[in-house]
C-alpha cells in the first residue's frame, strides 16, 4: 500500500525551495505501486511526476497528486568487451550514476557530473553538459503509459532527441512515467575535453582519466553555479537559442564578442548567458528573485520568494532579450 500524504509542503521536493503545497502526495518505490496508485486515484484528480525536483517551478499550489517515481537499482545486464549495458532505475540519482560508473571505469557520462536530478529525468529533456549529451549513451527507456497502465520501450532513434528535448518533452509530455533508463558505457572510453575551459581544468589537476574528468566538471561547476542547498535554484533557466546562420552573422557584425557556436551548416547556436549578461541582468536583485552574479543564465531564489517572483523576473528577461537581440529565449525549466 502507497502511503499518501495529504497537503504537504513541496519545498523539499524542488531545488527552487519554493514553498507550495499538494493536495496529496505520493512517492512510488516500485512499478507495482506506481500502477496500484494511478489505477485507484487517476480518474479521481489531476496528478504530476516529478523526479528530483530539479528542473521545475512551481507558482501556486498543486490540487491534486504529486507522485514522486522512486524505483533503484543499478543492474549491469551485458558486459561485452567494448560495451557495458547498464539499465538503471528512474529513482536513481543521477550524479550518484555517473559516480557507480566512473567508480567502475565505464566512460561516457563523466562530462554530465554534478547535473542535479534523477536518472529517469535525464532522457526527458536530453540533459547535456560539456559538449556530451545524454542522449550519446542510451539504449533504450522504458516507460509506463498513464492512460492504458501498459509499459512500452523505445530504442534511442525512437526517442526524437533533440537539443534538450525529446518525445517525453513533446508528443509524450504528461503521457507516461519513465520507469527506467538502458545506457551503453564503454570500457575504453575517448574523452571530449574541448570543451570551455575543461583541458585548462583538467591539466591543473593532473593526469587525464575518466576520475580527473569527473572531478575537473565538479570543480568547474561549482564555482559558476550555486549550490541548491544554499541557494535556490534550477540550474540553467533558459535554453541556449539555436538561430539560423545567417542571423547569427548579421549579430556577429554588430556585436564582435557575442561567442557563436556553428551546429549545422545553416544553424548556429548562441549562449543565453551571455545574452542575458550584455542585457544588463547578471547579479541583479528584484525583491526576493535575481539572476546569479556568475552565471546569468541562473535565476535564483534570493530568501523567500514565490514562484510567481521567479516567472516574472524570467518573463521581464525574455522581454529585455528579444527587444535587444531580436532572439526569443525558451525555457528549460518546466512551469506549473
Amino acid at each position: 500500500m502507497v502511503l499518501i500524504r495529504r497537503d504537504l509542503s513541496l519545498k523539499r521536493f524542488n531545488t527552487f525551495g519554493i514553498d507550495v503545497k499538494a493536495s496529496y502526495f505520493a512517492r512510488a518505490e516500485s512499478i507495482e505501486e506506481i500502477v496500484e496508485l494511478l489505477e485507484d486515484h487517476r480518474h479521481y484528480f489531476p496528478f504530476y511526476v516529478i523526479g528530483g525536483g530539479s528542473n521545475i517551478l512551481f507558482t501556486k499550489n498543486f490540487g491534486g497528486l504529486i507522485l514522486q517515481p522512486a524505483i533503484k537499482g543499478i543492474n549491469i545486464i551485458d558486459n561485452g568487451p567494448e560495451h557495458c549495458i547498464v539499465e538503471t532505475g528512474a529513482g536513481e540519482n543521477w550524479d550518484d550514476f555517473v559516480r557507480w560508473a566512473v567508480e567502475n571505469n565505464l566512460g561516457g557520462i563523466e562530462n554530465l557530473s554534478f547535473i542535479p536530478g534523477s536518472t529517469g529525468s535525464s532522457p526527458i529533456q536530453n540533459i547535456g553538459a560539456y559538449g556530451v549529451e545524454v542522449k550519446d549513451v542510451i539504449e533504450r527507456v522504458n516507460y509506463l503509459d498513464l492512460e492504458t497502465l501498459q509499459f512500452f520501450s523505445l530504442s534511442n532513434s525512437e526517442c526524437d532527441f533533440g537539443y534538450r528535448s525529446s518525445i517525453f518533452k513533446n508528443k509524450l509530455k504528461n503521457r507516461v512515467i519513465i520507469t527506467s533508463v538502458v545506457f551503453k558505457l564503454l570500457h575504453h572510453p575517448v574523452l571530449n575535453t574541448a570543451y570551455g575551459n575543461l583541458q585548462e581544468e583538467i591539466n591543473r589537476m593532473g593526469r587525464a582519466d575518466l576520475c580527473t574528468v569527473r572531478n575537473a566538471v565538479i570543480s568547474i561547476r561549482k564555482l559558476k553555479l550555486p549550490d541548491p542547498e544554499l541557494t535556490g535554484n534550477a540550474g540553467s533557466f533558459f535554453k541556449n537559442p539555436v538561430i539560423d546562420a545567417g542571423s547569427a552573422r548579421e549579430l556577429k557584425e554588430r556585436y564582435h564578442n557575442m561567442p557563436v557556436f556553428p551546429v549545422s551548416d545553416d544553424r548556429t547556436k548562441i549562449p543565453a548567458g551571455w545574452l542575458i549578461e550584455q542585457c544588463g541582468w547578471k547579479g541583479k536583485r528584484f525583491g526576493n528573485a535575481g539572476v546569479h552574479d556568475k552565471q546569468a543564465l541562473v535565476l535564483i531564489n534570493c530568501g523567500n520568494a514565490s514562484g510567481i517572483e521567479i516567472m516574472d523576473l524570467a518573463l521581464k528577461i525574455k522581454d529585455s532579450v528579444f527587444s535587444q537581440f531580436g532572439i526569443k529565449l525558451e525555457t528549460e525549466v518546466n512551469i506549473l
